[in-house]
């Protein structure tokens, strides 16, 4: 491997996008600590459910020292001598068995005993999978109440809705916002309650699930190879219980489960992204933007919705790293195959650090969200004549209309209105033509500006809907993370 980083590919993931704490739990040192961690535990449990016999498997001695070296964390040293030791065994967990037997001369012969690799490596995968998740959903409950401050300060401000992005009704700026932190929340509470049982280990298995080497191990006492896995799960720290069966890997499908969920959490992120883009192309919301940011090498004028991009491209990444992981759990030929080794490697952090990355964006533009009230209130007003036609027909039906004459009447009028301007760039002049039509007497005199073009009477309740969310869904992931949420790193290092 060359020496000088520039000298070789480095994941854009690690170096521009996922935050310190993400990048920890994937990384090589955490991994392997892990695994010591784990062989620690198996000695442990081997050790209490032998140390009565005549010959223990396991001496406290052994123990005492294999807890020494794991509990000061491999080194630099370490790492690298496995490195060395794998170019010749070509094999990673063997390699880590041996450097470690070197720093514990007299746990060696105990290290692994009675171990397929898959008892270490599922258990820690499944251990930094909780791990990642665990920083995944507090990040999503950070962006949720940064959404939720959002929310509340723009909760009274009018502005247009859409559907099929044409202009629907008049919705509040606040409620859009929520109407974004309540999707996300959707995909938080699928996340955050799983469950336990969700989080159960593979246990120790041996190779092929069956426990067979742990039966020859404990002498065929089927009671002490449950003991044992019982004592291993508590050692270990994890306290899930384990599964009931396996092959010689935990279930490739529970993969796909957490996969799919931070596809999930990724394509809320993509839609407020995309939302925040096109309405920056209006000029009514522009995500935050640097004092000395550059939006373009070309065009200095740009303020290009940069954030927002970058979580569209990330959360596009995520949502398509699903798929290895349904077709690593379809392939899994009987009791195993290897092909799940080297895509898991990519699929399963990166789908982490890229969805890490896009939450750390988001909690940032959620934050700093800069709202353009004059825009928003010049847009809305040129469309409000058109909007507030359906209170028009139901006034004027009151006072003794057909309606579906006053309907056919109002379109007609509204089309023309329409014309005017789009094609001759003129003011919206269709409260003046519906004063002018006699359809209309009736109502006439209510047919003003002050009368019908306050925003504020079309919005329905939005504002209480808005109330709603701070106080149902915000506060209380406030008072849940009230400890947490403040000391959340993040990563905002390029694009």
């Amino acid at each position: 491997m060359p020496a000088n980083p520039n000298d070789t590919y480095t994941s854009p993931l690690a170096s521009r996008n996922a935050s310190p704490e993400m990048l920890r739990i994937w990384s090589p040192r955490h991994k392997f600590n892990t695994w010591r961690r784990i062989w620690l535990a198996i000695a442990e449990a081997q050790h209490e459910v032998t140390q009565d016999w005549d010959a223990p498997l396991v001496i406290k001695e052994q123990v005492e020292e294999l807890r020494g070296v794991v509990e000061r964390g491999i080194t630099d040293e370490e790492l690298a001598r496995a490195s060395e030791i794998e170019r010749d065994l070509r094999h990673d967990v063997m390699a880590h068995v041996h450097c470690l037997g070197e720093s514990c001369p007299t746990a060696k012969p105990i290290i692994h005993l009675g171990c397929t690799s898959q008892d270490v490596v599922c258990n820690a995968d499944w251990r930094c999978v909780f791990e990642a998740s665990v920083l995944i959903e507090r990040k999503l409950a950070r962006t949720i109440t940064a959404l939720g401050e959002s929310a509340k300060q723009w909760k009274d401000v009018p502005t247009l809705s859409f559907t099929h992005y044409q202009t629907a009704q008049p919705t509040t700026v606040g409620r859009r916002i929520a109407l974004w932190g309540f999707d996300l929340s959707q995909a938080y509470d699928y996340t955050a309650h799983r469950g336990t049982n969700f989080w159960m280990i593979r246990g120790l298995k041996g190779a092929t699930g069956t426990q067979a080497s742990f039966m020859n191990l404990f002498d065929g006492d089927t009671s002490l190879v449950e003991e044992f896995e019982r004592q291993f799960d508590k050692q270990a720290g994890m306290g899930c219980g384990w599964w009931l069966l396996t092959g010689q890997t935990y279930p490739r499908v529970l993969d796909t489960f957490v996969l799919s969920d931070n596809a999930s959490i990724a394509s809320v992120l993509h839609k407020i992204a995309t939302d925040i883009r096109l309405l920056s192309n209006r000029k009514e919301i522009d995500e935050p933007f640097g004092k000395n940011q550059i939006g373009s090498s070309a065009m200095p004028y740009k303020r290009n919705p940069m954030k927002c991009e970058r979580i569209c491209g990330l959360t596009r990444f995520v949502m398509n790293l699903v798929g290895n992981a349904y077709d690593t759990a379809a392939t899994q030929w009987l009791e195993r195959t290897l092909d799940d080794s080297s895509n898991r490697r990519l699929s399963l952090p990166e789908a982490f650090l890229a969805l890490d990355g896009a939450l750390d964006l988001m909690h940032q533009v959620a934050s700093g969200l800069v709202v353009n009230e004059a825009m928003i209130r010049k847009n809305l007003m040129a469309e409000l004549p058109f909007l507030a036609t359906e209170n028009i027909l139901m006034e004027a039906v009151k006072a003794g209309g057909d309606r579906q004459d006053l309907h056919e009447k109002i379109r007609v009028h509204a089309q023309a209105a329409g014309h005017r301007v789009k094609q001759e760039g003129l003011d919206n002049d269709l409260i003046d033509r519906l004063r002018g039509d006699p359809a209309f007497a009736a109502v006439k005199d209510s047919l003003t500006e002050d009368a019908l073009l306050d925003p504020m009477k079309y919005v329905g309740r939005s504002v209480e809907q808005t109330e709603r969310f701070l106080a149902e869904v915000v506060e209380p992931l406030r008072e849940r993370y009230a400890d947490e949420l403040e000391s959340l790193g993040g990563s905002d290092r390029g694009v």
